[in-house]
């Protein structure tokens, strides 16, 4: 059985939880919290609930570390930090930053000999091995991605943690113009504002300065800055009402051209359709938490994205399955 823990019990984290159970090759062996422990009622009997303070107790009782924290302000602490006494896996998702978050991942990973892998979910995750696929079969073409409609968690979370936000949802929306153009096969150049827009939904603190709010929000460097962005303020009830749910999905395409001339226009398209975005995140992550492990087993160590494990790695199947079930 692979020993998992989990750091962080929010969305993800109780979908971690629930992933685990459709994984009978993996067990929970404890779920860590900043919260005070006889506060938080988790959904499997029998396992730890810890401070995440005595993380470091349970180095020898855990083989795989999930991380569950923000990507804003938790994960590039958080990961550097536990990789040195544990394989991690975390969702890290702020594109921009992932070669930085690579380089202090790896340091803290080599020095305790383990194994991290970071920006596991469908993107960066499996997307991102979506756009690998489609650019090495179509060496002369065109990527294009395209989120939502739906939640993002990493941007909800990140104006919730504006100052004067009680709580806020923000829905990316594609432009279905800019859809149609791509998959006609006609190569539009697209920025990143013609592709999507945002659209948030803030619950404010009755005191606090909306327009202050407002004006942080659309000028956030890499989850708004860049977009048209639309800020509505709402009552905690109404969010509650009408925007319980997480779901989310989105694009890739890659379109290209093949023969003598490149009379030939072709276009591979993946796309996810998910009612809720943290389990299907979570359900990612659990499949490279045993990726995770084996490569530890394997003496390997170091940080590593989705594009350095071989997939057979992912499933609980045997070689001799998956060649027979699914080749």
């Amino acid at each position: 059985m692979i020993r998992v823990g989990i750091f962080g019990y929010g969305n993800l984290g109780r979908g971690i939880e629930n992933a685990i159970r459709q994984n009978p090759d993996m067990e929970l062996v404890a779920v860590f919290t900043r919260r005070d422990p006889s506060t938080l009622t988790i959904g499997t009997d029998g396992v730890t609930v810890a401070h995440a303070s005595d993380v470091a107790d349970y180095k020898d009782k855990i083989d795989v570390m999930i991380l569950c924290g923000g990507s804003a302000t938790d994960l590039p602490v958080q990961t550097p930090e536990l990789a040195k006494m544990f394989n991690v896996v975390d969702s890290f998702d702020t594109h921009a930053k992932i070669p930085e978050h690579f380089e202090n991942v790896d340091n803290a990973a080599k020095e305790g000999s383990n194994v991290a892998m970071i920006s596991v979910g469908w993107d960066p995750g499996m997307f991102s091995l979506n756009r690998l696929y489609a650019s090495a079969v179509l060496p002369e073409g065109k990527d294009y991605t395209f989120w939502g409609k739906g939640v993002s968690q990493g941007h909800s979370d990140a104006i919730r943690r504006i100052e004067g936000v009680l709580d806020a949802k923000q829905y990316t929306i594609p432009v279905e113009n800019a859809l149609e153009a791509v998959r006609s096969s006609s190569e539009p150049e697209l920025t990143t504002r013609e592709k999507h827009t945002r659209e948030c939904f803030v619950v404010a603190k009755e005191d606090a300065d909306k327009a202050r709010i407002e004006k942080e929000i659309k000028e956030m460097p890499n989850y708004f800055a860049d977009y048209d962005t639309t800020v509505h303020f709402i009552t905690m009830e109404e969010l509650k009402r009408d925007h319980s749910g997480i779901p989310h999905g989105g694009f890739v395409i890659r379109t290209g051209k093949t023969g003598a001339n490149k009379e030939n226009n072709h276009v591979i398209e993946y796309s996810l359709k998910l009612d809720s975005n943290p389990e299907f995140t979570a359900s990612v992550i659990v499949s490279f938490a045993r990726a995770a492990y084996r490569l530890s087993v394997k003496g390997e160590y170091g940080c590593k994205t989705v594009f350095d494990i071989p997939p057979a790695l992912l499933s609980i199947k045997s070689a001799e399955e998956i060649r027979k079930e699914l080749l």
